[in-house]
């Protein structure tokens, strides 16, 4: 079997995008546009992966990590000049090379697949992936000869006006046979107006020494946009929303407004699940059957389990169970365990906690570093005392307790097994099981006296 093989050009600054932030690591639908390229590339088997990295090397390195070796391009001087800083680790390789750019992030792994499928089968030394434009002004033209294989590539600028009328573009994607590749190389000069030396031109050298070099076509013109500036940043992450809600919605997932929903490529939605408009769901999440989410809910990295309802709120880096109903407006922080048939309702922040299975805290409470059990129930305006200005502090509150309204327990504090606390309490103390703590002062009513002020007022 071949060979194969790809560098990724990721080494241009990219001052077009008018940010501190290196081009490449500009992200569409919540990944690095590198990213999602190694991403796509690395599914066809690939031997090896040599990233080009130059200005901001060190955050590009540490994104992709192991995924890929790199090399560096301390000065930009060209597409073809970049892909020779590879010498060293491909240029006695037998195989073929693909050469793609780090800022296509919508190029899919089945065209990658079907480029190197087509480059292989035809015995070509080079292949030119190419899209039909709608509007081609600015892109290099394809020129093929009679036997239908690459003649040349001609910029918008120097080509005749019989050459403008072809539509097929030059992508910027390429296929070679590596030793083909890093020989042509050798001869490739910077005798132009800019002083670079540019990949294309390998391709008029391989055809001078009558090598077959010819074109893969991919249908999908959107995919092969090159994202330079903020402009086609923003329709690249139009592109990619669009693509990736189109796949949950053939897997049965129920996306009421697609244009309104943003949800990240490796995010996991089963079937009969509902989202509604305005709804974001990141990274690592996996959303279980018939769940409802939205609107206007975030999800980052959670597990959200069947037939739980989310209503305007957030939820980040946890795990929430069956039949679970969220919200309106609740904010599920990091680390917490949210249990079957709970419920955290209105105005109520969870932080790393545990609520048990069908434990309520129904609105305007806060519940930090706590450890809930099950059917719990707790009420309006609790807080949980965790800080005291230095360390953290756990409160837990075993099964069956009831915890009246407006009521601080003041870790770290223990309320037993079916207790009840009464409302407006401050617990200091831990709560035996089954007893009742009140912590308030006892009322008195002074009559009259209101009457008093009043007159002391006017005087």
């Amino acid at each position: 079997m071949t060979k194969r093989y790809a560098v990724v050009l990721a080494a241009g600054q990219g001052t077009r995008m008018k940010s501190k932030l290196y081009k490449v690591l500009h992200p569409v639908a919540g990944r690095p546009m590198v990213q999602h390229v190694i991403d796509q590339i690395k599914t066809v088997q690939l031997d090896k992966i040599v990233t080009v990295v130059g200005f901001g090397a060190d955050k590009v390195i540490e994104h992709i990590g192991d995924e890929s070796d790199f090399v560096t391009q301390a000065e930009q001087l060209g597409t073809g000049h970049a892909v020779i800083q590879a010498e060293d680790l491909l240029s006695d390789k037998d195989g073929t090379t693909i050469v793609v750019c780090g800022d296509t992030p919508l190029i899919t792994s089945d065209t990658y697949k079907a480029l190197f499928d087509h480059h292989e089968k035809n015995g070509a030394k080079a292949t030119v992936l190419t899209a039909k434009a709608p509007n081609p002004f600015g892109y290099g033209r394809i020129i093929r000869d009679g036997a239908n294989e690459v003649e040349k590539i001609v910029e918008q600028k120097d080509a005749t006006e019989e050459e403008l009328l072809s539509d097929e573009i030059n992508t910027g994607t390429y296929c070679f046979d590596n030793l083909a590749l890093f020989a042509a190389l050798q001869h490739v000069s910077n005798d132009n107006a800019q002083g670079e030396y540019y990949l294309p031109d390998v391709i008029e050298i391989l055809r001078e020494q009558s090598e077959k070099v010819t074109a893969f076509q991919t249908p999908e013109f959107e995919e092969t946009l090159g994202v330079n500036d903020r402009v086609a940043l923003a329709q690249a992450e139009k592109i990619m929303k669009k693509r990736i809600n189109e796949k949950h919605m053939r897997n049965g997932v129920a996306i009421i407004d697609p244009d309104n929903t943003y949800i990240h490529p490796e995010v996991e939605i089963e079937q009969d699940v509902v989202i509604h408009p305005g709804t974001i769901i990141r990274g690592a999440s996996v959303i279980k059957t018939n769940a409802e989410i939205g609107p206007n809910s975030e999800i980052t990295n959670c597990y959200i389990g069947e037939e739980t309802v989310m209503k305007q709120s957030v939820a980040n880096d946890s795990k929430i169970g069956d039949r679970v109903k969220i919200g309106p407006f609740a904010h599920i922080r990091p680390e917490s365990s949210i249990g079957n048939e709970a419920k955290v309702g209105n105005f109520v922040e969870v932080k790393k906690t545990v609520l048990g299975d069908k434990s309520k805290v129904s609105h305007l409470s806060y519940i930090g570093d706590a450890q809930v059990g099950s059917n719990v129930n707790v009420g309006c305006g609790t807080i949980t005392v965790n800080y005291d200005g230095k360390n953290k502090f756990l409160t837990t509150i075993e099964d069956d307790a009831f915890i009246g309204c407006n009521s601080n327990l003041i870790a770290p504090v223990t309320v037993g097994k079916g207790s009840y606390v009464a409302a407006g309490s401050t617990i200091t103390k831990n709560v035996p099981e089954d007893s009742l703590s009140v912590a308030r002062a006892r009322q008195t009513n002074k009559e009259g006296y209101a009457t008093k002020l009043k007159n002391r007022q006017k005087d």
